[in-house]
């Protein structure tokens, strides 16, 4: 039997490709977060360089000049944003980890309420299913009481621990600074260090990058951001005009983080609410839920198509893998980066995709 070398050098040399490029994207994210807050500067001074040029056009003012405007007046709105934000969430979070255990209770009194109202003889349901229905449900209670606790907990240490968000912040806000100021400088350093070879390929793939995962998150960030703006807004109109809701920027964030994972949407938490709330017998909340849910789907639908220019090209059944690999991986953090990782997989590998992944590898 006569072995090919040339075929399975190919072959070798595609799986070692495959393998690298996964590799450096696991290392590209791990170093993404222990270096979070150069991440956070990059993505911000991209945001505000069109500001900075707009700037530099109209009023004819040199890179340095224009970018110094731009970055203070964007360190105003930020650190007034995260003052309110940081001390309005500290306020929240503390109010509800004290009133976690009654909420926990009527939740436990609310299942127990439904179970009794079961005809478990009519449907002829064994008295030790029906106990373990409630066990099952009284341990799931626990278990999101204890989840809870732990994510308050977690956020009120990392919001109240000054020293640790000093550092993070003084260090990103640095970051900006130079980032906005000396861009061209950077770029011209990062092409004079590398080889030529290596910065036209890095181009390429950048650039096919920022245009299919920068537009779809700049989309995606941009109609959650809406949605949040809307479901604060009407959360604190309903806080204010007499309804039960204590936690206003709470609900928003969670369900704006809800609503940025793909597949899911608002809906996914806001609908439950509403449910529950009628279950408890508070009917006028839940109208009022459903009401802010359907203005938020509809402003949604109505900015979905001008916003986002175009789809990922990936079925929403790979997503969801992605998302509960991630989940399986990383935890709740997972289920947003997951998508993120697989569409820079698929951008990465787009000759392999388009010819056939294993059909790329093997075929002759």
């Amino acid at each position: 039997m006569v072995i090919d070398m040339n075929y399975w050098g190919k072959v070798i040399k595609n799986v070692i490709v495959l393998a690298l490029s996964v590799l450096g994207v696991f290392l590209g994210f791990k170093l993404a977060v222990f270096y979070m807050p150069f991440l956070i500067a990059f993505i911000i001074s991209l945001l505000l360089e069109p500001c900075i040029r707009f700037i530099m056009k109209k009023l004819k003012l040199r890179r340095k000049t224009s970018s110094i405007i731009v970055f203070m007046v964007a360190i105003i709105i930020i650190v007034g944003l995260l003052v309110w934000l940081g001390i309005t969430l500290v306020s929240e979070a503390s109010n509800l980890l004290t009133s976690l255990n009654e909420y926990i209770e009527k939740g436990s009194v609310l299942v127990q309420d439904i179970i009794s109202k079961i005809d478990f003889e009519r449907w002829q349901i064994p008295d030790n299913i029906m106990n373990t229905i409630q066990s099952s449900a009284m341990e799931f209670l626990g278990t999101l009481s204890e989840w809870a606790k732990n994510a308050l907990t977690g956020a009120i240490n990392f919001l109240t621990s000054v020293p640790t968000i000093g550092v993070y912040a003084v260090i990103t806000l640095l970051s900006l600074y130079f980032m906005c100021v000396d861009k061209v400088y950077m770029i011209d350093q990062l092409e004079h260090h590398l080889p030529e070879i290596w910065v036209k390929k890095m181009g390429v793939h950048l650039k096919e990058l920022v245009k299919t995962l920068g537009g779809y998150l700049k989309a995606e960030v941009t109609l959650v951001f809406i949605s949040f703006l809307i479901c604060l807004v009407g959360l604190y109109i309903l806080h204010f005009t007499g309804f039960s809701i204590a936690y206003p920027l709470l609900m928003a964030l969670i369900i704006a983080f809800v609503d940025l994972l793909p597949i899911f949407g608002a809906g996914t938490f806001m609908i439950p609410w509403a449910i529950i709330s009628a279950c408890t017998g508070d009917f006028s909340l839940a109208i009022a839920i459903l009401v802010l849910w359907a203005v938020i789907s509809i402003v949604r639908q109505f900015l979905e198509p001008r916003i986002v220019s175009g789809n990922i090209g990936i079925h929403p059944i790979f997503t969801l893998i992605a998302m509960y690999t991630g989940f399986k991986f990383i935890g709740v953090l997972g289920m947003f980066l997951g998508p993120i990782i697989l569409i820079i997989l698929k951008n990465i590998f787009s000759t392999f995709i388009d010819k056939g992944v294993f059909k790329s590898i093997f075929e002759r």
